[in-house]
């Protein structure tokens, strides 16, 4: 019986690995497809993903090849690869070590972005003319991303160096998968609507084309133009567009760019605020000092030489004017006082105990009561007459009715 061979994982992955560069078929091969998930290392070398609609392959291109290009690699773009099929040993996996690149189109992705694009260009939300400016110092800063995504530490941090008393509130929401463009537009409303920041940062860190793709859907697109608050785009990396970059009032290439756009440097604005303040001492100085020396001109000036002599003038014709208006307030008070007391004196002598003394007398009934009439009396009726000195008791024994000195 034949023994079959017990590999380590190395050993296979090794072996598979000569298999593949040993196959001239695979040493040499043409591949179309649509760049995904593109990242430029530090080192220079660029790894993506090549992908169709049925299936995708892991791709490679080292810095040497890399700079042979004559265009810049980005996801959704259709390319032609050429290069050598093989695995990476460390761990087994399948890639394409590419050699050269061809660009043939933008893939549909990008087809589908740059419709949408045109769409609201022609509805009139990229107009630079709707922007809403950031303010200069907010009072809070909202935030729509990931609660446990790196976007959220980047923008805190920022914040933290720039503005440490700077509050920011986070309006958590998915930022890939198929909710994500869902709850990205519900949390803008949410912040819209509690208006309890200044300013609104929506976006996440990098990733693929598609992995970006929930901020390019119709429904953020319209949350963030329906949006009061100022809103600042930070979706990837700075070689990432989206579309809710151009619907933004402000795009930032990153989050953490955005929290510097977003967040004033507290020590600057105190240095600011303190040559403002010195400005403002020095003008206040200046202009005191410039009306000093005014005035300490007009002193030697022959009309203010006359200054104090036409002030006395001016005390001399107050204190007559005030004089005057004495003695026409005097004046007036008199001819009051005489024309009260004349009507004092008419008033005394139509006083009935005065008209008694002129030799009058007064006739009053059983009753008390004024006898003004002959009409108010009868024969045998019991009447009082008063004079100014007493009063007698009589009785009516009889009475003329007289009209105009005539007997009636």
């Amino acid at each position: 019986m034949e023994l079959k061979p017990v590999f380590s994982v190395w050993e296979l992955n090794t072996y598979v690995s000569l298999m593949l560069s040993g196959d001239e078929n695979m040493q040499d091969v043409t591949v179309n497809g649509e760049i995904s998930g593109f990242k430029r290392h530090i080192s220079g070398h660029l790894y993506f993903t090549l992908k169709d609609d049925r299936a995708a392959v892991r791709c490679v291109m080292f810095k040497p090849n890399a700079l042979r290009l004559t265009f810049f690699p980005k996801d959704g773009m259709q390319v032609q690869l050429h290069g050598s099929a093989g695995l990476y040993e460390r761990d087994g996996s399948f890639q394409l070590n590419v050699r050269s690149m061809e660009k043939t189109g933008d893939g549909q992705l990008f087809a589908r972005f740059m419709a949408y694009k045109q769409e609201l260009e022609a509805l009139g939300w990229l107009d630079p003319s709707i922007k809403k400016p950031i303010p200069k110092l907010p009072r809070c800063i909202g935030v729509v991303t990931s609660k446990t995504g790196a976007a959220i530490e980047d923008i805190r941090n920022v914040t933290a160096r720039r503005f440490p008393s700077m509050p920011l509130i986070l309006y958590p929401a998915s930022v890939q998968g198929e909710r994500a463009a869902k709850e990205i537009a519900a949390a803008i409303r949410k912040a819209d609507a509690e208006h309890r920041c200044d300013v609104l940062i929506v976006g996440r860190g990098g990733g693929s084309m598609e992995d970006l793709w929930c901020f390019n859907e119709p429904e953020v697109a319209q949350a963030i133009h329906e949006c009061s608050l100022p809103v600042i785009s930070a979706v990837g990396h700075e070689i990432d567009f989206s579309i809710a970059d151009f619907v933004a009032d402000l795009r930032a290439p990153t989050p953490s760019a955005a929290a510097e756009l977003a967040v004033p440097e507290q020590r600057e604005m105190q240095a600011r605020l303190e040559e403002a303040l010195g400005r403002l001492r020095r003008a206040l100085k200046a202009g005191c000092d410039r009306k000093r020396h005014r005035l300490e001109g007009l002193k030697g000036r022959p009309g203010m030489l006359r200054l104090p002599m036409l002030l006395e003038q001016r005390r001399q014709e107050l204190d007559m004017d005030r004089e005057a208006l004495l003695r026409e307030q005097q004046q007036a008070a008199l001819i009051k006082r005489h024309g009260l007391e004349a009507m004092k004196l008419r008033l005394e002598g139509a006083a009935p105990q005065r008209i008694l003394e002129r030799g009058y007398a007064c006739v009053l009934d059983d009753k008390g009561k004024l006898v003004s009439s002959a009409k108010q009396v009868q024969p045998g009726q019991n009447v009082s007459i008063d004079w100014a000195d007493g009063r007698a008791s009589a009785c009516i024994t009889g009475k003329e009715n007289t009209h105009g000195g005539q007997k009636l």
